[in-house]
């Protein structure tokens, strides 16, 4: 190994790996605000029930078509407000995954 020199990284610099992993923070923390403003659209029952829950994980709004709620089948309703939050948090999940790991952001253990 040359002096100095890091193998596999371009030049072998130690100044230039940490200008490229700042590069890379950067980039990731901006992400990280872009994915936490967005949000996601669930649905459960053929659109019965629907929900919006923001980037940051959070329940914002909750729909309840009238034709959907039966005293008698309160249990299925329950059943679909959870399928309907949950598929609005899987989306979520899933384009934060996909956009970070287009910066390298694989991998990372949700440190951002």
């Amino acid at each position: 190994m040359a002096r100095g020199g890091f193998p596999g990284i371009p030049g072998g610099n130690m100044q230039q790996l940490m200008r490229q992993a700042q590069k890379m923070q950067q980039q990731m923390l901006a992400l990280q605000e872009d994915l936490d403003k967005r949000e996601y659209e669930g649905t459960a029952g053929g659109g019965a029930v629907s929900c919006k829950v923001s980037g940051k994980r959070e329940l914002l709004s909750l729909t309840i078509e009238p034709d959907a709620v039966d005293p008698d089948e309160v249990e299925m309703l329950q059943d679909m407000i959870v399928a309907a939050v949950n598929d609005a948090l899987k989306k979520g999940e899933e384009t934060r995954e996909r956009e970070m790991q287009k910066i390298g952001g694989a991998g990372m253990g949700g440190l951002l």
